[in-house]
């Protein structure tokens, strides 16, 4: 018995210290890393070396393991501070303009020549299904079909009225506001679309006209 107590314990002690070991060995990657990427990128046209600069946000959701309740709510608070809402209470615009957002991935490459968002595009057909007759859309976000039908947008002369509208407005804005780790674009806060442009996707996605609600 004491042989066996003796050798739990080295067992416990080894474990103690590998636990140790692998904190300091997963801090040392991180820095590692860290100048690892700082080597191997460098500002080429639009694109510069503070695309790899982290917010909470990331930072927190880069992680291997959710951040804590806690962290994910302030993450969700300070997005919604950052939140600009439409000039004069206009949500919609034109949604045969938004489908040709939600069609295109172009923008913000270091090719381009310059940071306006005028040729950039909503890329949304990467992470979502829109329009029944599409045959090519993502998964990684839910099907937006029906999007403005199934939650009873019928009415767009007053579309501030409705609280889904709002909430579609702050979810194109700051994504991060409504989910902490969510991975949708960030198109208002990091200014990869106009306000115009959101207009145009608002209105693709509610407006009862929209192919995305027929």
């Amino acid at each position: 018995m004491k042989t066996l107590t003796l050798a739990l314990s080295g067992i416990a002690a080894a474990a103690a210290l590998l636990g140790c070991a692998s904190s300091t060995t997963q801090q040392s990657l991180d820095a590692e890393f860290a100048v690892m990427m700082q080597h191997s990128f460098h500002d080429q046209g639009i694109a510069k070396m503070d695309r790899l600069d982290q917010d909470l946000g990331q930072a927190a959701c880069s992680s291997a393991t959710p951040p804590p309740d806690a962290v994910a709510r302030r993450i969700e608070a300070e997005a919604m501070a950052t939140v600009q809402w439409p000039a004069g209470g206009q949500y919609l615009g034109d949604w045969k303009a938004g489908e040709k957002l939600a069609q295109s991935g172009r923008g913000m490459t270091w090719t381009d020549e310059s940071t306006d968002t005028k040729g950039n595009g909503g890329q949304c057909y990467n992470c979502h299904q829109l329009d029944k007759k599409e045959i090519s859309f993502g998964t990684i976000g839910p099907s937006l079909l029906h999007y403005g039908k199934l939650r009873g947008v019928t009415d767009v002369t007053a579309p501030s009225a409705a609280p889904i509208v709002q909430y579609t407005w702050i979810k194109l804005w700051n994504s991060k506001a409504v989910v902490a780790c969510s991975n949708m674009p960030r198109f208002g806060h990091n200014k990869l679309l106009s306000e115009t442009q959101l207009r145009d996707l608002m209105a693709l996605l509610l407006d009862p006209k929209s192919p995305v609600n027929q």
